[in-house]
């Protein structure tokens, strides 16, 4: 599974998560939670309801919410 990025283009901390990832050489998928029903859907249910993105997931697995404790609610 690896990887999977819940965000919004308009959020900065996407933005520095996303840079982290490539930073590091992970593999990732991206979604874009905005213009994405199912992805967001699913976004809402790994985070049991949490709003703000950036949402990563390893393996399915919440890692973390937000950036630096920093984060946009969409």
């Amino acid at each position: 599974m690896g990887y999977e990025l819940y965000g919004s283009p308009g959020c900065p901390y996407t933005r520095d998560v996303r840079e982290w990832l490539e930073w590091e050489g992970a593999e990732f998928v991206e979604y874009d939670v905005e213009t994405d029903v199912g992805a967001r859907k699913r976004m809402l249910q790994i985070s049991n309801g949490q709003r703000t993105v950036p949402v990563l997931t390893l393996d399915g697995a919440v890692v973390q919410i937000g950036w630096q404790g920093r984060g946009c609610v969409v």
